[in-house]
């Protein structure tokens, strides 16, 4: 899989859409590199392209990435809900 690691890139560099939940950065086969919001909070970071065999590994922390509450409201409610039901 080393092989295919394209560059490391700063969580920074890339956008994040609030509406997918994903953070993209360009790749040159002229798509983009993306990983999902919860994907990084579960310590994943590898970011793959979906049109080609490169990826990129991000370089961030995860107090880096954007609170729940400046999340969607949608996404807030989910997770609110998911807690709820874990609770015993």
């Amino acid at each position: 899989m080393a092989e295919n690691i394209y560059d490391e890139i700063e969580i920074e560099d890339m956008t994040y859409d609030p509406a997918l939940e994903i953070y993209h950065y360009p790749c040159p086969c002229g798509d983009r590199f993306e990983i999902g919001i919860a994907d990084l909070r579960d310590g994943e970071y590898i970011a793959v392209c979906p049109s080609c065999s490169l990826m990129i590994r991000v370089v961030y922390e995860i107090d880096s990435l954007p609170l729940l509450e400046q999340l969607p409201n949608k996404v807030a409610e989910d997770t609110a809900a998911e807690v709820a039901a874990a609770e015993p």
